[in-house]
């Protein structure tokens, strides 16, 4: 099953609490491809778990889309992608992630650990599955085995292949190793999805020189914009950051988007707040008044109030 067609290079990333629906739609907005949504555990879609499958919630707009599965057990995850395979293109699996909560379950990044488990995963998936299978990993758990990693991955039969440039044990810090997926790309026949250090449009510019997509993950957070932000020095070669109004009108518009496609939990809300407002001038007050705001009501006139006295400012 080939990975899909999409319209430009630029991929959001599935994160916790953050690619619920609204979010992703918001980059869809700004020019990202494809969006995944947060990983979700194949044991609570399995079982029709609420709160799990709150999170996967999608529409028709939300075109194409990821589901992320979370999972050591190719039973499971077999289960949990055909229960929302008619509603994802793209089946993923999470073999990255480097919480001790999920690689205790042997999950996440225990998998960069225990080959013959990838392996029987990916396989029992692509064997059974009407849509394409895919794998997001690091370069390894405490060593760097990444291409053998993706060798394993690709010969099961994965339509593409998603690597955050850092070992498990690095997490996030530390410079991330483009020159190692560089190396994947050249020894795969499979798209290869890099990930990892962009936070601007040359960083982008300079990771798709050893890949064929650029996946995005922590700038979008504070900044969903840098889809459009990138986009544009591709068409035109010239650097157009994102104004403090602009970043402000963000949260708004998210507001919006959160009323036409319920994600739930005013704490999300507080938390989109105070990511769109950070390293703006003058916002440390403005974000101390949001951490103890009580209602959305409250919250959106402590924005508006922002709002006006940033456009006074500028």
């Amino acid at each position: 099953m080939e990975f899909p067609k999409l319209h430009n290079q630029l991929i959001l990333a599935p994160m916790e609490e953050v690619t619920g629906l609204p979010f992703r739609m918001l980059c869809r907005r700004y020019g990202a491809s494809l969006a995944y949504a947060e990983m979700a555990s194949s044991h609570g879609i399995a079982r029709d778990n609420p709160s799990t499958l709150r999170l996967i919630t999608t529409c028709k707009e939300d075109k194409p889309v990821g589901i992320q599965l979370c999972g050591q057990l190719p039973g499971i995850l077999l289960k949990a992608a055909q229960k929302t395979q008619k509603d994802f293109d793209i089946i993923d699996i999470n073999m990255g992630c480097p919480s001790q909560n999920i690689i205790k379950q042997g999950a996440g990044s225990a998998l960069l650990k225990r080959k013959s488990k990838i392996r029987e995963i990916i396989e029992t998936l692509t064997k059974n599955l009407s849509k394409p299978v895919t794998a997001k990993i690091r370069l390894g758990f405490s060593k760097v085995e990444v291409l053998e990693l993706a060798e394993i991955i690709e010969k099961a039969g994965a339509s593409a292949i998603a690597i955050h440039a850092r070992t498990a044990i690095g997490k996030s810090s530390g410079k991330a190793d483009w020159d190692l997926i560089k190396q994947v790309k050249k020894q795969s026949s499979i798209p290869i999805i890099g990930n990892g250090g962009v936070f601007s449009p040359l960083d982008a510019e300079s990771l798709l020189k050893c890949c064929d997509y650029v996946m995005i993950a922590r700038a979008a957070i504070r900044n969903p914009k840098i889809f459009h932000e990138i986009l544009y020095y591709f068409e035109t070669g010239k650097i157009k950051s994102t104004e403090p109004e602009e970043k402000i009108e963000t949260f708004f518009e998210y507001c919006k988007l959160n009323a036409k496609y319920p994600y739930g939990r005013f704490k999300i809300l507080k938390q989109r707040a105070q990511d769109f407002t950070h390293g703006l001038k003058h916002s440390a007050p403005l974000r101390e008044k949001i951490s103890h705001v009580k209602t959305e009501e409250a919250l959106l006139e402590i924005m508006q109030m922002y709002k006006k006295q940033v456009a006074l400012k500028s």
